[in-house]
């Protein structure tokens, strides 16, 4: 049985620990062991951090001690997964860059707040993304940062008026890639979990999320 470890908290705005009871909840259907965490002292523990198939860090903002972020990285370099969603892992640990370069990128800026837009799906081929077409949502369009060598799997493109010399600036949403042996996926999407009532947003993530996992 394959293991999974999903850290909750930070930011309350994000609904953390409702979002990660979602996704344990399915986990656990589909015949995963899900342990859930609500502080980051887990991760100050390099050998049970290896002892798990995958790890979902749901944590906006906060921070990780030096041993803490050395020891997930190092965890995800010898071949535990990592996956994750919108500011749960990509506006998470603002500080600690060795954390974002293993990601792929970071938040910086939702202009608009909610709005609507649309998810373009540029890789369809991509198991993750098969037989899945563009679609609309409403939630905030996360602008970011992001590593080049990232697979990307889905753009979005932005029309704002708070900030209108990025429009047509095109963004990634969903990607994948590898740190050391250990796969990383990452998904802008999931403001809240109404969000996941959309049925590509959810199958995107449970397919990333089972991607990622060793």
């Amino acid at each position: 049985m394959k293991k999974v470890l999903i850290v909750s908290g930070g930011w309350d705005g994000h609904s953390p620990q409702q979002m990660s009871q979602f996704f344990a909840e399915i986990l656990r259907i589909k015949g995963f062991e899900v342990e859930q965490r609500d502080s980051l002292e887990i991760f100050g523990d390099l050998k049970t951090l290896k002892t798990f198939d995958l790890i979902i860090p749901n944590w906006t903002m906060g921070s990780l001690t030096g041993d803490q972020e050395r020891y997930l990285a190092e965890a995800v370099e010898s071949g535990v997964g990592l996956a994750g969603w919108h500011g749960g892992m990509g506006d998470a640990f603002r500080s600690n860059t060795t954390y974002q370069f293993m990601i792929g990128g970071q938040f910086v800026a939702h202009p608009d707040n909610e709005k609507d837009y649309i998810v373009h799906i540029v890789k369809s081929s991509d198991p993750i993304m098969k037989g899945l077409s563009d679609f609309k949502v409403r939630s905030e369009q996360y602008y970011m940062h992001v590593d080049p060598s990232n697979e990307v799997l889905a753009t979005t493109t932005f029309e704002t008026k708070e900030t209108p010399w990025i429009n047509r600036t095109v963004i990634p949403v969903v990607w994948k890639r590898r740190w050391g042996t250990g796969r990383v996926f990452y998904s802008s999407l999931g403001h809240n979990v109404d969000l996941f009532q959309i049925p590509e947003a959810k199958e995107i993530q449970l397919r990333g999320l089972e991607w990622a996992c060793r």
